[in-house]
């Protein structure tokens, strides 16, 4: 295998077996070895003989060693294995009353421990204030039960490898919608949850006319009041500008291309909102690297072919070897059978290709590739059906009878986020642009290794304009767009998902879901000064041009503090800092940096923290002076009555050349650290977990907005995973 040293990192990390202590226990091999054993002896089920077998563990091992196609993360860590828990994604139902909730949650938490992720739609809870008659009492709505799960999550490690993901749900029309659309304006609740508003046609319609439209009482089906639709819209628009979320997800298309509607309506779906799913499914997922079946610039449709089948045939067999988590998920995933075969590396086989992504012809050929894939897994899937039978549900899906072909799985296609397994194979994430041409990333000694894409450095050479100074300036930009000695058509090719329109990202998500059963996740990158008129704009663009449901990020907009609007500042209103008294109390920490040690006193008045001194064991230098200044400002702003936590989230994640440990933590520099020393001391609830400044909490790497999550292209993290 050819595996880059991210790849090996991210490996041995995440999903090389590892014995009690901690150490490494299997090599890359034999981790894929495992898989492919393990998958392969489903055909045993299905009275396969040995020498069949053997052959179609050889095509399994064969596929994913040379990075043609991997399956989901838990398929790749628990395959094999005692837990044996193979699938990514789940969705579980809640009812309107505690014993429903509160069982949901126990299965939740069973799943998160297992390795999965969970969505859940919340529009079945009776809204806040509503009458609850068993208690004379009111309800605290589904804004309430979500910080319950929340909590749960957050307590619930997935074995070391894997945080809980969960998406929450609420549709347009329930009545705490309001509510629900604002909920994570404020960054430090729900970090344990993605959310996006289940949007019917009726009310796209209503925004578009610019009328009403109704919010019904899950509890008594009876409408309690009416809003323009228009003003929500842009309440959803609004936040999603602020912060990223909510997402919207078009439910009643998502329901009409349901499989089996016979077997329930779809209400939520996975984290990353690609995998729309019945109450108590789940779904294994899986890509084919799209990089590798190019040649001289062509696709090999034979190569993308064998591939296909390959795939389904192995993810047919997860479902069959899966050791579900609870016993009611097992027969509802067999009854349908879904699979999701997506793609990851498409920017890369556009770049190999010479097309540019935001071009006409980039979608005509995402058109063609995809519905090749959308087809032959369906071929694929009725040859299984031969062999093994159709789906247990077969007589419930949607075709015809009299026309209904075989089919071994109610659904074949999703375009699902591969933000780690894409590391694994060294390429771009599923459908997205690339993340950067190069960047720079810290090791622990100091030392600054940069990571170009190979593409660039080929094409680059051939141009005879290839240096050490042009690999700085790319990694420093991460784009190549104003690089003078870039030429221009280089320029075109090697475009960053920041440097895309946000139409063109529309417009690709939309070609690439003309031929995906389920959904496709994809981030809509916007630039800093995007409007929120733009925002509503992209998402009526999603709307009209088929997509299931969009999520748009504006860069920077987690990093900024949310402004009050039409508020003016007087001088009577400017604060200024308190008087220090002549005596204080406090403390000093000393904390290890890249620099060396740093002693850092935080000193108290009778109002609270009032003033922060730092010091380098070695003194002298700009650095120390640096530091002073830090110091002087963070006191500045604690007697001018600045809240700790809006301080922690200025210097938390500010990064140096010189990384260091302390206490299984990585210190990123000195005003990291005086930041985690005053977090420490001020006792300070401030989530570290979400990632500030654009910096990877586990690794300190850079992390981006894509495929409808928070990822970094360094270490493999994912806030949804």
């Amino acid at each position: 295998m050819n595996l880059n040293e991210n790849a090996l990192i991210v490996l041995k990390k995440r999903y090389q077996r590892k014995d009690s202590k901690g150490r490494t226990i299997e090599t890359p091999e034999e981790l894929f070895e495992r898989v492919a054993d393990s998958i392969a002896k489903a055909d045993e089920v299905f009275g396969e003989k040995p020498a069949a077998v053997e052959k179609t563990r050889k095509k399994f091992l064969t596929l994913m060693t040379s990075m043609a196609f991997l399956p989901n993360s838990p398929t790749l860590m628990n395959a094999g294995s005692t837990l044996g828990q193979l699938a990514a994604c789940f969705v579980l139902p809640i009812e309107d009353s505690m014993e429903s909730i509160f069982e949901t949650l126990k299965q939740t938490a069973l799943i998160h421990k297992s390795g999965g992720g969970t969505g859940f739609s919340f529009s079945r809870i009776r809204p806040a204030n509503d009458v609850v008659h068993s208690t004379a009492g009111i309800s605290s709505g589904p804004l309430s039960f979500m910080s319950v799960f929340d909590v749960a999550t957050e307590t619930v490690k997935q074995g070391g490898t894997r945080r809980g993901a969960n998406m929450g749900i609420l549709r347009v029309d329930h009545p705490d919608i309001e509510a629900f659309t604002k909920s994570k304006n404020d960054l430090k609740r729900y970090n344990n949850f993605n959310i996006s508003v289940a949007v019917t046609d009726e009310f796209m319609e209503a925004c578009e006319n610019d009328s009403q439209y109704s919010l019904v009482n899950p509890r008594t089906g009876k409408v309690e009041k009416r809003l323009k639709a228009r003003e929500v819209f842009e309440m959803i628009a609004h936040s999603a500008w602020l912060s990223g979320e909510p997402g919207v997800i078009f439910i009643d298309r998502i329901n009409r291309d349901n499989p089996t509607p016979e077997l329930g309506e779809i209400e939520s779906t996975n984290p990353c909102g690609e995998q729309p799913l019945l109450p108590l499914e789940s779904c294994t997922l899986g890509s084919i690297n799209l990089s590798k079946i190019t040649v001289k610039g062509k696709i090999d449709f034979n190569k993308l072919k064998k591939a296909i089948h390959t795939a389904v045939h192995f993810l047919d067999n997860v479902i069959e070897v899966n050791k579900y988590p609870l016993e009611q998920i097992k027969e509802k995933s067999r009854a349908t059978r879904k699979i999701g075969l997506g793609v990851m590396g498409f920017a890369d086989m556009l770049i190999s290709m010479g097309i540019a992504y935001d071009s006409d012809e980039a979608v005509k050929t995402a058109e063609e590739v995809m519905s090749f894939v959308d087809t032959e897994s369906k071929t694929a899937s009725a040859a299984l059906a031969k062999k093994r039978g159709n789906f247990p549900a077969y007589k419930m899906s949607i075709h015809d009878n009299a026309k209904k072909p075989d089919m071994r799985n109610a659904a074949t296609t999703t375009i699902a986020p591969t933000g780690t397994i894409s590391i694994i194979a060294g390429v771009s994430s599923g459908i997205e642009p690339l993340f950067a041409v190069a960047h720079s990333r810290h090791v622990l000694d100091g030392r600054k290794l940069f990571e170009i894409n190979p593409q660039f450095v080929k094409a680059t050479k051939k141009a005879g304009i290839y240096s050490d100074d042009l690999v700085n300036k790319v990694a420093t930009l991460g784009s190549v767009q104003n690089i003078a000695e870039v030429p221009g058509d280089l320029k075109a090719i090697f475009k960053t998902s920041h440097d895309i329109a946000p139409q063109w990202h529309i417009k690709m998500q939309a070609a690439f879901q003309k031929y995906t059963d389920n959904a496709v996740s994809k981030t809509v990158n916007c630039p800093p000064e995007t409007s929120r008129e733009d925002v509503e704009n992209i998402y009526l663009s999603a709307y009209k041009a088929g997509c299931k449901g969009v999520t748009i990020y504006r860069y920077g907009s987690r990093e900024t503090q949310v402004l009050n609007i039409g508020t003016e500042e007087t001088d009577e209103s400017r604060v200024a800092p308190r008087a220090r008294p002549v005596r204080t109390k406090g403390m000093t920490e000393r904390i290890s940096t890249g620099c060396g040690k740093l002693y850092v006193t935080v000193n108290f008045d009778e109002k609270g923290m009032c003033e922060v001194f730092a010091q380098m064991g070695k003194t002298g230098g700009c650095a120390s002076s640096q530091i002073e200044a830090a110091g002087r400002l963070i006191s500045l702003a604690l007697r001018s009555g600045v809240n700790i936590d809006s301080i922690l989230k200025q210097l938390i994640g500010i990064r140096c050349p010189s990384p260091a440990w302390q206490s299984q933590k990585m210190v990123l520099s000195c005003p990291d650290a005086i930041a985690q020393v005053l977090k420490n001391i001020a006792n300070s609830d401030y989530v570290e977990n979400v990632p500030v400044m654009g910096v990877c909490p586990e690794c300190g790497g850079a992390v981006s907005h894509q495929e409808g999550c928070l990822v970094c292209h360094i270490c493999g993290y994912s806030k949804c995973s």
